[in-house]
Protein backbone atom coordinates (compact mmCIF):
# COMPACT_ATOMS: atom_id res chain seq x y z
CA UNK A 1 0.00 0.00 0.00
CA UNK A 2 1.98 3.30 -1.39
CA UNK A 3 -0.49 5.80 -1.11
CA UNK A 4 -1.21 7.01 2.38
CA UNK A 5 -4.33 5.66 4.15
CA UNK A 6 -6.64 9.11 4.43
CA UNK A 7 -6.46 9.14 0.79
CA UNK A 8 -7.53 5.66 0.08
CA UNK A 9 -9.96 5.80 2.76
CA UNK A 10 -11.37 9.18 1.43
CA UNK A 11 -11.88 8.04 -2.00
CA UNK A 12 -13.22 5.05 -0.74
CA UNK A 13 -15.95 7.56 1.22
CA UNK A 14 -16.31 9.25 -2.26
CA UNK A 15 -17.05 6.04 -4.34
CA UNK A 16 -19.89 5.60 -2.32
CA UNK A 17 -21.87 8.39 -2.94
CA UNK A 18 -20.21 10.44 -6.21
CA UNK A 19 -20.38 8.51 -9.93
CA UNK A 20 -16.54 9.08 -10.98
CA UNK A 21 -16.55 7.05 -14.09
CA UNK A 22 -17.20 10.56 -15.68
CA UNK A 23 -15.35 13.39 -14.60
CA UNK A 24 -16.54 16.21 -16.10
CA UNK A 25 -16.17 19.19 -13.89
CA UNK A 26 -20.10 20.07 -13.51
CA UNK A 27 -20.26 16.49 -12.42
CA UNK A 28 -18.13 15.88 -9.86
CA UNK A 29 -17.41 17.09 -6.31
CA UNK A 30 -14.86 16.54 -5.31
CA UNK A 31 -13.44 19.39 -3.72
CA UNK A 32 -17.29 19.37 -1.66
CA UNK A 33 -16.56 16.47 -0.78
CA UNK A 34 -12.82 17.25 0.71
CA UNK A 35 -14.19 20.07 2.71
CA UNK A 36 -17.09 17.83 4.05
CA UNK A 37 -14.20 15.33 5.22
CA UNK A 38 -12.05 18.03 6.73
CA UNK A 39 -15.10 19.37 9.17
CA UNK A 40 -15.29 17.57 12.33
CA UNK A 41 -19.09 16.11 12.82
CA UNK A 42 -19.91 17.77 16.38
CA UNK A 43 -23.04 16.37 18.34
CA UNK A 44 -24.39 18.77 20.37
CA UNK A 45 -27.87 16.73 21.38
CA UNK A 46 -28.23 13.49 23.35
CA UNK A 47 -28.13 11.07 20.70
CA UNK A 48 -26.61 12.55 17.86
CA UNK A 49 -23.80 11.20 18.98
CA UNK A 50 -25.37 7.95 17.63
CA UNK A 51 -24.62 9.24 14.13
CA UNK A 52 -20.86 10.32 14.74
CA UNK A 53 -20.69 6.42 15.76
CA UNK A 54 -22.23 5.24 12.46
CA UNK A 55 -19.78 7.83 11.01
CA UNK A 56 -16.82 6.27 12.71
CA UNK A 57 -17.83 2.69 12.00
CA UNK A 58 -17.52 3.14 8.58
CA UNK A 59 -13.58 3.06 9.37
CA UNK A 60 -13.82 -0.32 10.67
CA UNK A 61 -15.76 -1.22 7.23
CA UNK A 62 -13.15 0.33 5.26
CA UNK A 63 -9.92 -1.49 7.47
CA UNK A 64 -12.13 -5.04 7.07
CA UNK A 65 -13.09 -4.45 3.91
CA UNK A 66 -9.78 -3.23 2.60
CA UNK A 67 -7.77 -5.94 4.71
CA UNK A 68 -5.76 -3.15 6.25
CA UNK A 69 -4.49 -3.57 9.42
CA UNK A 70 -5.59 -1.83 12.43
CA UNK A 71 -4.48 1.99 12.93
CA UNK A 72 -6.18 2.56 16.50
CA UNK A 73 -5.15 5.92 16.65
CA UNK A 74 -6.68 6.92 12.89
CA UNK A 75 -10.06 5.28 14.04
CA UNK A 76 -9.85 7.28 17.22
CA UNK A 77 -10.09 10.80 14.99
CA UNK A 78 -13.24 12.66 15.46
CA UNK A 79 -15.75 12.14 12.69
CA UNK A 80 -16.24 14.43 10.13
CA UNK A 81 -19.53 15.38 8.40
CA UNK A 82 -18.85 13.47 4.89
CA UNK A 83 -18.65 10.01 7.26
CA UNK A 84 -21.37 11.46 9.32
CA UNK A 85 -23.91 12.18 5.96
CA UNK A 86 -22.59 8.80 4.35
CA UNK A 87 -23.66 6.75 7.41
CA UNK A 88 -26.85 8.42 7.92
CA UNK A 89 -28.09 7.72 4.11
CA UNK A 90 -26.90 4.23 4.68
CA UNK A 91 -29.56 4.38 7.93
CA UNK A 92 -31.99 6.41 6.14
CA UNK A 93 -32.51 4.00 3.11
CA UNK A 94 -32.71 0.91 6.00
CA UNK A 95 -36.03 3.07 6.93
CA UNK A 96 -37.38 3.90 3.39
CA UNK A 97 -37.41 2.94 -0.18
CA UNK A 98 -34.93 5.56 -1.23
CA UNK A 99 -31.34 4.92 -1.90
CA UNK A 100 -28.28 5.86 0.38
CA UNK A 101 -26.70 7.64 -2.56
CA UNK A 102 -30.31 9.32 -3.56
CA UNK A 103 -30.17 10.49 0.74
CA UNK A 104 -26.96 11.50 0.16
CA UNK A 105 -27.25 14.11 -2.09
CA UNK A 106 -31.28 15.06 -1.08
CA UNK A 107 -28.93 15.97 2.24
CA UNK A 108 -26.49 18.16 -0.02
CA UNK A 109 -29.37 19.60 -1.73
CA UNK A 110 -30.90 20.27 1.55
CA UNK A 111 -27.88 22.36 3.09
CA UNK A 112 -27.85 23.86 -0.48
CA UNK A 113 -24.59 22.94 -1.34
CA UNK A 114 -26.25 21.16 -4.24
CA UNK A 115 -24.45 23.93 -6.59
CA UNK A 116 -20.92 23.68 -5.03
CA UNK A 117 -19.61 21.11 -8.15
CA UNK A 118 -16.29 21.11 -9.10
CA UNK A 119 -17.06 23.46 -12.26
CA UNK A 120 -19.02 25.99 -9.84
CA UNK A 121 -15.64 26.68 -8.02
CA UNK A 122 -18.15 27.47 -4.49
CA UNK A 123 -15.69 29.88 -2.32
CA UNK A 124 -14.58 27.77 0.86
CA UNK A 125 -15.77 30.40 3.15
CA UNK A 126 -19.52 29.96 2.26
CA UNK A 127 -19.33 26.47 2.41
CA UNK A 128 -17.60 26.61 5.80
CA UNK A 129 -20.40 28.84 6.96
CA UNK A 130 -23.12 26.57 5.66
CA UNK A 131 -21.12 23.78 7.75
CA UNK A 132 -20.89 25.66 10.84
CA UNK A 133 -24.64 26.39 10.72
CA UNK A 134 -25.77 22.84 10.02
CA UNK A 135 -22.82 21.34 13.09
CA UNK A 136 -23.43 24.17 15.42
CA UNK A 137 -26.98 24.14 15.03
CA UNK A 138 -27.66 28.13 13.91
CA UNK A 139 -30.22 27.26 11.01
CA UNK A 140 -33.77 28.03 11.25
CA UNK A 141 -36.34 26.32 13.55
CA UNK A 142 -38.14 24.78 10.83
CA UNK A 143 -34.63 23.34 9.51
CA UNK A 144 -33.98 25.38 6.76
CA UNK A 145 -30.25 25.56 6.64
CA UNK A 146 -29.98 21.63 8.12
CA UNK A 147 -30.49 18.52 6.89
CA UNK A 148 -34.43 18.45 6.83
CA UNK A 149 -36.05 21.62 6.01
CA UNK A 150 -39.84 21.04 7.09
CA UNK A 151 -43.31 23.57 5.79
CA UNK A 152 -45.08 21.99 8.89
CA UNK A 153 -42.41 21.32 11.97
CA UNK A 154 -43.92 20.04 15.09
CA UNK A 155 -40.50 20.87 16.96
CA UNK A 156 -37.95 23.59 16.89
CA UNK A 157 -35.75 21.38 14.68
CA UNK A 158 -32.21 22.71 16.25
CA UNK A 159 -33.24 21.29 19.52
CA UNK A 160 -34.64 17.75 18.02
CA UNK A 161 -32.04 14.53 17.54
CA UNK A 162 -31.41 14.36 13.84
CA UNK A 163 -32.77 10.82 13.76
CA UNK A 164 -35.98 12.37 15.15
CA UNK A 165 -35.94 15.28 12.45
CA UNK A 166 -35.30 12.70 9.95
CA UNK A 167 -39.23 11.00 10.56
CA UNK A 168 -40.38 14.51 11.22
CA UNK A 169 -39.12 15.64 8.14
CA UNK A 170 -40.54 12.22 6.11
CA UNK A 171 -44.15 12.95 7.81
CA UNK A 172 -43.84 16.58 6.48
CA UNK A 173 -43.12 15.71 3.48
CA UNK A 174 -45.42 12.52 2.94
CA UNK A 175 -42.81 10.23 2.81
CA UNK A 176 -43.57 7.26 4.88
CA UNK A 177 -43.24 4.26 3.90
Amino acid sequence: MGEPLENLYFNWLCAKVMRVENPTPSLTYWDLLRMLHNTEFVWLISGDDNRAEDGLDLRREFLIVGDIPDHPDWRALPCSVLEMLIAFARRAEFQSDISAYTWFWEFIENLELGECNDAACCREEDVNEVLYQFVWRTYNPNGRGGLFPMQHPKHDQTKVELWYQFFEYLTDQNRLV
